[in-house]
């Protein structure tokens, strides 16, 4: 059985948005009908003991980011790195936890998944993104054009060394984009939750298209992948938004994703699930 081990943040804003703990155990719900893969959800940030990662092929982490972000905390970095070199481990971020501060750690995380968010670089508008073209890639099984409102994340740093551009071979892996999209003028233009812009840079490069979710090949054979969106809780009831993530999950692990995509259904009652308490 291969492992998959989902890392929920602690709660960090209110109702119906960063439900990392609920949307986790969502995800994890959809993926219990998967062949041969067994999924185990932690949260608090961190997994409850270290015993978990051993038998880990994959680990997902949808929580918080920068100077807060998990890996950043006690000797994680260092462990997911010892598991990356041992045996290749996957590793996919989701929504904030794509964001770190420079360093060490994004470093690594760029080598790991090919890139991440880099404060004042990149940015954190609320827009609605278009999803039109579909690549072919197996994480792309299934999904449909669609179009979702959320905090999708706009300039995200990809490594040089990775690749010289989305799509493009580089010295430590492959990286693919999965959803992408065009901002509008106005989504450039601000305000971006934080800080609030505008960024000239940002502005300057109007109807450029963005990369909103990837999937990264490693040379050692490893896999990770990187989720700008996420946000809004909502958001999941998106079949296209969902089966992407499903799929990524599932194959980060090495796991075969289904010919049309990991299936699932959800109801309003699934979607009110497990939500963080109110403060």
């Amino acid at each position: 059985m291969t492992k998959l081990l989902l890392i929920a943040g602690r709660p960090s804003h209110g109702p119906g948005a960063h439900e990392y703990r609920a949307g986790m155990l969502l995800l994890a719900r959809c993926l219990e009908a998967v062949p041969g893969l067994g999924v185990d959800v932690h949260d608090e940030g961190w997994v409850s003991s270290d015993d978990a990662l051993e038998a880990a092929s994959a680990v997902a982490i949808f929580a918080d980011g920068g100077a807060r972000h998990p890996l950043l905390e006690a000797d994680h970095l260092a462990t997911i790195s010892t598991l990356v070199d041992e045996r290749s481990l996957g590793l996919g971020l989701m929504h904030f936890a794509v964001e770190l501060p420079e360093g060490d750690g994004a470093e690594r995380v760029d080598s790991w998944i090919g890139g991440h968010y880099h404060v004042q670089v990149s940015c954190n508008p609320i827009w609605e993104a278009r999803i039109g073209q579909i690549p072919e890639h197996p994480v792309a099984r299934g999904i449909s054009p669609f179009a979702r409102t959320d905090e999708w994340y706009v300039n995200i740093q990809f490594d040089d060394t990775a690749a010289d551009g989305p799509g493009s071979p580089g010295r430590t892996g492959h990286i693919t984009p999965i959803l992408v999209a065009t901002p509008s003028k106005s989504a450039r233009q601000g305000p971006y939750v934080y800080p609030h812009g505008p960024y000239p840079h940002i502005v300057a490069a109007s109807g450029r298209c963005e990369t909103l979710m990837w999937v990264f090949e490693r040379h050692d054979g490893g896999r990770g992948f990187g989720l700008t969106g996420g946000h809004f809780h909502s958001n999941w009831e998106n079949r296209a938004l969902r089966t992407a993530v499903l799929n990524a999950l599932v194959w980060i692990a090495g796991v075969e994703v289904p010919a049309d995509g990991v299936s699932s259904t959800l109801t309003t009652e699934d979607l009110s699930r497990d939500l963080d308490p109110t403060p």
